[in-house]
């Protein structure tokens, strides 16, 4: 059939090519040389169409076995189940471990060369951990240490269960200031002192089950319902907010709002211009520019990519032994006493009925969410680089594992930072080793270093958090979205601005709003074309691209570039039979249209 149909293009063609004419319509009048070749080609391909080919179909199948086929196919892509066939008990035994726990995979493997890239990666980030754990905790309004006790478990957590041989998992700038402004919003001024932390524990336990059901279930595609542009402006949005916040630090303000819009923070910072201290404002303004400065070498170099996190320590060293010579706590807020040991457990802490755990269960869905599509990103994006993939489903149970346990362990939610991975995969990582190593340091601060950050004050904290955030702020893709697709550019627009303006709740629902309305958009109304055949060759292109593609006469080939389903039926009906008046208006003559050819190619079968 395939071999037929292309001898009736080729003839078509050359009918169509034909360079001299001799012949005339039916009542004998001359044809100027397109119609003559119009005319042919058309008579050609009627005759063609004439001719009944029949395709043996296939043999029906049950209702119940298409449904689980289907199913199976949705859910199930990838078959992760078929390693398990023709296997022993007790290798199936194994092969489960090795499928939750990755690291039973790797270390078999593991060369003693990639030690020692395993261990810059993790002492570099360990170095970048300690300052951003205490600055992400006062940004999400917990205290110091529990940034240090997030910044410690997770990574231990997810070197045994995490796939990705790139993520660095640890508290995060976007998920701090989402939790912590969602907290706000859930504890009022008259709440007990603890329920704030006691909240948060709650949270980060709702948003692990969620996430370990997700991956469980292999639902890990609804992620993929918030668009690309979306999260650009969405993060880009969060990431003003995070640094707007941190003028409270930057200028040691006392009164400072705890909402996160735009106008409120405006609001505080010059509502009393004296209450401005100038030794923070000072402190903050040199630091910076060595921070920005370290940050743009390390960027701009892949081999200098210590700077960054190492300026950042050095940073938190030098203000601290400053502060402590100068007596200058006095006058400067300081993180203060941080108690020393492990994580304690805070099972007794968490909300397991009540209306606090329903608070906390719809927090939890939410930094669940963006959790997820936060380090699924991250991952994917640097297995790219290496021309490798990650499972994302089993990523998702790695997270719904780290922040489960962390919960009950004084942590709250974590993830897989974008800036924090970046310095791991330019440090030359090569396994999930890297993390175990984090953590591992970070445990000895804990153990022994924690008395030492006493002085060590909040404006350096604030800097660093700013430093790390502002580089979130992705004005090329914001820019390069505009360019290839207005519509997903007015996503990523609302959700910057809603973040900015409103509140970060608001924000992510307009993005997520915008982008399932394009979505269903592109299904009710999806994009057909008229085809027509490109001179010299087999191809039939859409005319409206292709000025030089020759329509037939009579006969409408039309290609629709989507499913049909009941949603757009009508819609697609409607076009073809207005194509069909245009098509018979052809070049000012009345035409009839015989045949109507429409690629279904797009078409596939549902349910």
């Amino acid at each position: 059939m395939a071999d037929h149909l292309e001898a009736t293009t080729e003839t078509v063609q050359h009918v169509c090519n034909m360079e001299e004419v001799q012949g005339g319509d039916e009542g004998g009048n001359l044809l100027s040389k397109k119609q003559f070749s119009e005319q042919n080609a058309f008579n050609l391909v009627h005759d063609e169409l004439r001719i009944a080919i029949k395709v043996a179909m296939p043999s029906p199948k049950r209702l119940m076995h298409r449904f689980l086929e289907n199913t199976k196919e949705v859910l199930y892509p990838d078959d992760p189940l078929r390693q398990f066939k023709h296997q022993p008990a007790s290798r199936k035994c194994f092969l489960g471990l090795k499928y939750l726990m990755p690291i039973l995979d790797w270390v078999q493997d593991y060369k003693l060369s990639y030690l020692k890239s395993d261990l810059i990666a993790g002492i570099t980030i360990a170095t970048l951990a300690v300052p951003q754990g205490i600055g992400f905790a006062r940004v999400a309004g917990l205290p110091p240490i529990v940034g240090l006790y997030t910044s410690f478990l997770p990574p231990l957590l997810y070197g045994l269960f995490g796939s990705s041989k790139d993520i660095a998992v640890g508290p995060g700038s976007i998920l701090s200031i989402l939790i912590g402004s969602l907290l706000r919003e859930n504890i009022g001024p008259e709440e007990p002192p603890d329920s704030f932390v006691r909240l948060a524990f709650t949270a980060t336990f709702f948003a692990g089950l969620f996430q370990a059901a997700l991956g469980v279930f292999r639902l890990g595609f609804m992620i993929d319902f918030m668009s690309r542009a979306a999260t650009i402006g969405f993060i880009s949005g969060a990431a003003v907010v995070v640094c707007l916040q941190q003028l409270k630090g930057i200028l040691g303000i006392t009164n400072f709002t705890k909402k996160t819009d735009i106008n409120s923070v405006m609001h505080s910072v010059w509502a009393d211009p004296d209450m401005w201290n100038w030794r923070t404002a000072v402190i903050a303004a040199c630091f910076l520019v060595f921070l920005l400065v370290a940050k743009k070498l390390s960027n701009q170099k892949k081999k200098l990519f210590w700077i960054s996190p190492g300026a950042q320590m050095a940073s938190i060293v030098l203000t601290t032994i400053f502060v402590y010579i100068t007596h200058a706590y006095q006058h400067i807020g300081t993180v203060g006493t941080l108690k020393k040991g492990l994580n304690p457990l805070s099972v007794k802490y968490i909300y397991f009925h009540g209306p606090y755990a329903l608070k906390a269960m719809k927090i939890g869905l939410i930094i669940g969410m963006i959790n997820v599509m936060e380090t699924i990103a991250v991952g994917r994006t640097f297995a790219a680089k290496k021309n490798n993939k990650i499972d994302g489903n089993k990523e998702i149970v790695a997270l719904g594992i780290v922040n489960l346990t962390g919960s009950c362990f004084s942590c709250y939610i974590s993830s897989g930072a974008i800036s924090r991975s970046a310095i791991n995969f330019d440090a030359g990582c090569k396994t999930a080793l890297s993390n175990i190593i984090t953590a591992t340091l970070v445990m000895i601060t804990l153990l022994v270093l924690t008395p030492l950050f006493h002085y060590t004050p909040n404006v350096i904290l604030s800097a660093i958090v700013f430093v790390a955030v502002i580089g979130l702020i992705d004005v090329k893709g914001a820019h390069f979205t505009w360019r290839v697709d207005k519509l997903d550019s007015l996503a990523c627009l609302g959700a910057f601005f809603g973040v900015i303006f409103l509140s970060i709740n608001a924000g992510l629902l307009i993005a997520v709003s915008i982008s399932v309305a394009k979505i269903l958009l592109h299904v009710a109304r999806p994009h057909t074309a008229v085809l027509g055949i490109i001179p010299k060759t087999s191809i039939y292109q859409d005319i409206q691209h292709y000025a030089d593609a020759i329509q037939i006469p009579r006969i409408l080939i039309i290609r629709i570039d989507a499913p049909i389903c009941f949603i757009n039926a009508n819609y697609i009906k409607e076009r073809i039979l207005r194509w069909v008046d245009e098509k018979e208006e052809y070049n000012g003559q009345k035409l009839i249209v015989q045949y109507v050819i429409v690629d279904l190619t797009q078409f596939n079968e549902s349910f």
